[in-house]
């Protein structure tokens, strides 16, 4: 399961109440998505409320695909934000706090924590057939990014 399926909207109760419409509570589900992208009844929401519901749409529903927002470009886009706070030294609890203060969405850290020990598995074995293929430079550019990302 990819950790976009673990991403919650934040005060999901409150948020369908003020929108007059029954949402899931997973934030990348294609009805959340529907009422993000389309922006219906985004004007009931209070201001601050609004603002996060838009920086969220604004960051990572917008791109030029025809199947826009279920072309997969939003969760790619998300899993871009979770690996740059990694990449700022963000352990899983801080990741959590902070994609919840800049989006009003959360995770568990738990789910977080697997999610980059999946990652730093994946960039091992990348880094042997890096190594199977004699790719020296290839396979120094896996191992640092696999440091980055294990701190």
């Amino acid at each position: 399961m990819a950790l976009t399926d673990k991403i919650y909207v934040k005060n999901h109760q409150q948020l369908s109440s003020q929108l007059e419409t029954s949402i899931p509570k997973g934030a990348f589900k294609g009805a959340t998505l529907d009422v993000l992208f389309q922006g219906d009844g985004l004007e009931k929401l209070d201001d601050a409320t609004r603002e996060r519901v838009l920086d969220f749409a604004g960051d990572f529903l917008d791109c030029g695909c025809d199947n826009n927002p279920y072309c997969g470009c939003p969760e790619r886009k998300f899993i871009r934000y979770v690996l740059e706070l990694r990449a700022q030294g963000l352990g899983p609890d801080a990741i959590v706090d902070v994609m919840s203060d800049d989006y009003m969405v959360y995770a568990y850290p738990g789910d977080v924590l697997s999610f980059l020990d999946q990652g730093v598995r994946t960039l091992e074995a990348a880094e042997a057939l890096a190594a199977v293929e004699g790719d020296e430079d290839k396979q120094a550019e896996i191992r640092r990014t696999k440091q980055d990302l294990a701190k």
